[in-house]
Parts: structure tokens; C-alpha cells; sequence
């Protein structure tokens, strides 16, 4: 039996195969579906690079509101016109890169269709969630040397050496949430944000979505935009605090009653996304939370890959309350697909690499007369 070519698709081919398991791939991560490419997107999303005086970069620019009041009646304008605001915000960009490789030799065509596939399937999740990952711990203020459950990644070798995510380019950029971005519960209500102030009665509610909210509009974080120029705003939780705002007899109710009746309702039918005045609720896995962080005492409080509260004993949770751009996402190309053969064609590989960015958007606000997170709120709970 003839021995299939392995490795030699022509460059059509590359691109089909690159742009299939792109496909594949944003259709698996989470955070792409609330991506686009204007500012009334959660996720702006940036696909060209733009070329300035520091370089090729990608940028989105953030436009402040307009302070003053205008000029009345026939007073003259000219000259007292009012510039406008513009924060450009850079992305720096970074290759990450997935491979796996099959030992023996694959001596028939649909040997290797389906590595392929399997191939195309296996890495398309890795980069998709990989991207999940730092999505959630950016816009969380959460260093990359972090899990998303609250555990510290295994450090390789001890040196940059591009085995962890930390090493990529915009890793440096990733920053805590602002003053006026972090809040935690307490009790009924919402505070300044502390980590080690959290008991493990401080639950998510009802009663906090609709605070926060009124909190956000207050700090004028702008909702996305829909039908009637209605405002939305995207709330992203764990498992554990879904679980919990089920629980509350007043989310359960405003569930029950303001969505359709039967089975269909979506508090019925085990929907991990919820539509709660105005704010939808999204459950997710990445969301960060410390179920997987090291349980301390007392002297371990606040620190890094250490449980929440005094003792640090408290699993807590990350709640994101994200308005438009809260997250810019530079999305450069098409994957880049190679594929080899190693020892003397009896192994074959496939690799993927793709070149992206994200960093978590900041200006100056007028309400505060600081520097704050643009478009996100970070909510820490007990689960």
C-alpha cells in the first residue's frame, strides 16, 4: 500500500484548512460572542493594525462625553468650539501556539483526513479556551500567573521561555480593577471592594443586581445598545453564585414572572443565561473565583494564590458587570496551520499559531477626576 504524503498541502489548502479551524474555534469560545467591531460591542474587536510613531500596533479609541453646554441664541461659536476627548488605547500583540503530534506512520489517505480533523477539533478548543482564560482574567484585573480558579500555574523552568501564559507580550498590561470598579458584597449591600473583608455569608442576591446597576448608570458606564435604543448590560458569573441567585426567593421570583410561563421559562428550563432587569446574567466556568486557591490563615490574607477574607478560608467569586468596550480584543489574521513529519516520516504533527491581544480599556473620568476601568465592575462574593 502507497504511503500517504503527509505535509504537503498547497497554500489554498493552508488557508481553507486555517480558516475552517478559525471557524471552529470562535465558535467555541465563549467571549466571542460578544465581540464586534464597533464601540456599542462588550468586546471590541480590532482585525487591522494601525501604524503610528511607536510603531504597528492595534488600537480602539474611547471618546469621553462632551462637558460643556453649548452655546445659545446667536452668540458667536467660532472659537468656542470643544475638542474632543480621545483615548487611544494600544494593543500589544502576541503568537500563541498549540501542536500534537502522532507516532507511527499513516499509510492511507483516511488515516490522515482524520488527524486532521481530530487535529483541527483538539487545537481549536485549546486556543479557544486558552482565550477564554485570559479574556476573563483580564477584564478581572487578574495576573496571568493565576488560574481561573484562583490557583497558581506551574511555574516552567524558573525564565521567559514561552511555556507559560505570563510571557506573552500583553500579560504586562493587565491591571487591578480601578478604585471605583471594585465592589464586593456586604450583606444587602455593595462596598468599596476588599477581598479580605468577605464573610461567607456575603452571597450574590437580587437585591445586588439591581444596586449595581444603579451604580454603573451612575458612573456612567454605557450599556450596549439594542432594539429602541434600549440598554443592556452583560453580568458574568460562576456556577457557585448562579446557584446562589437562584436560591433567592426575590430573583426567583422577578424571573418567574417577568419572562414566559411554563416549562419554557428560562429559570425552568436550566438556562445558564438569564435576562434580570435589564442585565443579562451569564454563568460561566472561567469566571474568576478561588474554589481552587490555597486555603490559609490569617497571615496569608490577600495574598496571591491564597482563599478570600480575613483568614483567607473564603472561596469567593469575580462577578463582571460589563457595560460596551469593556475589553478590547486585537484579532490579527487567519491562524497560521503548519504540518511536519519527524523521524524519517514515521511521526507527524500539526501545528496552529495565531496572533492576538486583549487589554482592558482605561480614561479619565469625569465623575471620579481619575484614571478608572472604562467599561467593567468587578463584584466580589462568598459562593
Amino acid at each position: 500500500m502507497a504511503v500517504t504524503n503527509f505535509g504537503t498541502l498547497t497554500g489554498d489548502q493552508l488557508q481553507t484548512w486555517s480558516r475552517d479551524f478559525w471557524k471552529v474555534a470562535r465558535n467555541q469560545s465563549f467571549i466571542n460572542q460578544f465581540a464586534g467591531s464597533g464601540s456599542n460591542a462588550m468586546v471590541q474587536r480590532v482585525t487591522e493594525l494601525t501604524k503610528n510613531n511607536k510603531g504597528t500596533k492595534a488600537n480602539i479609541t474611547l471618546l469621553a462625553d462632551m462637558t460643556g453646554d453649548g452655546i445659545t441664541g446667536d452668540f458667536t461659536l467660532e472659537g468656542n468650539e470643544e475638542a474632543l476627548r480621545a483615548y487611544d488605547i494600544s494593543i500589544e500583540l502576541d503568537q500563541l501556539r498549540f501542536a500534537n503530534r502522532i507516532a507511527g506512520r499513516m499509510t492511507d489517505q483516511k488515516t490522515v483526513v482524520n488527524f486532521r480533523e481530530q487535529s483541527r477539533d483538539a487545537l481549536a478548543y485549546a486556543i479557544a479556551d486558552r482565550c477564554d482564560q485570559l479574556a476573563f482574567l483580564t477584564l478581572s484585573g487578574v495576573a496571568y500567573t493565576h488560574k481561573n480558579n484562583g490557583g497558581l500555574r506551574t511555574v516552567v523552568g524558573g525564565a521567559v521561555n514561552g511555556q507559560e501564559l505570563v510571557d506573552l507580550e500583553f500579560a504586562s498590561d493587565v491591571s487591578a480593577p480601578t478604585a471605583s470598579r471594585h465592589r464586593r458584597v456586604d450583606g444587602d449591600n455593595i462596598v468599596a471592594g476588599d477581598t479580605t473583608a468577605l464573610v461567607a455569608g456575603d452571597k450574590l442576591k437580587y437585591k445586588h443586581i439591581v444596586n449595581l446597576k444603579a451604580y454603573a448608570k451612575d458612573q456612567y458606564i454605557r450599556g450596549i445598545r439594542g432594539a429602541g435604543n434600549q440598554e443592556t448590560y452583560h453580568m458574568f458569573v460562576t456556577p457557585s453564585q448562579m446557584a446562589n441567585l437562584k436560591l433567592d426567593a426575590d430573583f426567583i421570583a422577578n424571573v418567574r414572572n417577568a419572562g414566559v410561563r411554563g416549562a419554557s421559562n428560562s429559570l425552568f428550563a436550566g438556562s445558564s443565561s438569564l435576562m434580570v432587569d435589564g442585565v443579562m446574567i451569564h454563568e460561566f466556568r472561567h469566571v474568576f473565583n478561588t474554589s481552587g486557591a490555597t486555603t490559609g490563615a490569617t497571615g496569608n490574607a490577600g495574598a496571591a494564590g491564597y482563599k478570600w477574607g480575613a483568614d483567607a478560608s473564603i472561596v469567593g467569586g469575580r462577578a463582571l458587570f460589563c457595560g460596551a468596550q469593556a475589553l478590547a480584543l486585537a484579532d490579527i489574521g487567519l491562524p497560521e496551520m503548519v504540518e511536519d513529519t519527524f523521524d524519517y516520516g514515521n511521526q507527524s504533527g500539526i501545528s496552529v499559531g495565531k496572533i492576538f491581544g486583549f487589554r482592558k480599556p482605561k480614561y479619565n473620568s469625569d465623575i471620579t477626576g481619575d484614571v478608572q476601568d472604562f467599561g467593567v465592575i468587578c463584584l466580589d462574593t462568598a459562593q
